[in-house]
């Protein structure tokens, strides 16, 4: 799986992935570290990668538009550092690698001590 990490994680997160063999570019090493949500969007969807983001905006973008794609995957916890991104990233491709790869939205938040997935295939309707 091809990933973007968007510019609000660690670009240590984008090594430490590529040390165990992902695909990853974060958007500060491609020039997006400024760009637009809908920029680094275009720029995954130009370049076949799943985004990786802080950011609600990205599902947004994708709900307004009706995309099928690219994927994006939504961590709603702050204060990641590289290691722990790197790990929990490397969880969520694993455990939703099939969807990821038809056009999902995914979004990881902490429910009672433990790591919570949702996915939603794309396009988002009714969003």
């Amino acid at each position: 799986m091809k990933l973007l990490l968007d510019q609000g994680l660690p670009r240590s997160a984008a090594e430490i992935l590529r040390g165990g063999g992902h695909d990853v570019v974060h958007a500060g090493e491609i020039g997006l570290a400024a760009a637009s949500d809908a920029r680094v969007l275009e720029s995954a969807r130009a370049t076949d990668r799943a985004v990786v983001t802080l950011d609600a905006d990205f599902h947004a973008l994708l709900a307004v538009g009706r995309a099928s794609g690219p994927s994006v995957i939504r961590l709603r916890i702050e204060g990641l550092r590289g290691p722990a991104a790197a790990t929990l990233i490397e969880q969520v491709i694993l455990a939703c690698a099939d969807e990821l790869a038809l056009g999902a939205a995914v979004t990881v938040e902490v429910d009672a001590g433990a790591h919570r997935i949702r996915v939603h295939r794309l396009p988002l309707v009714g969003a």
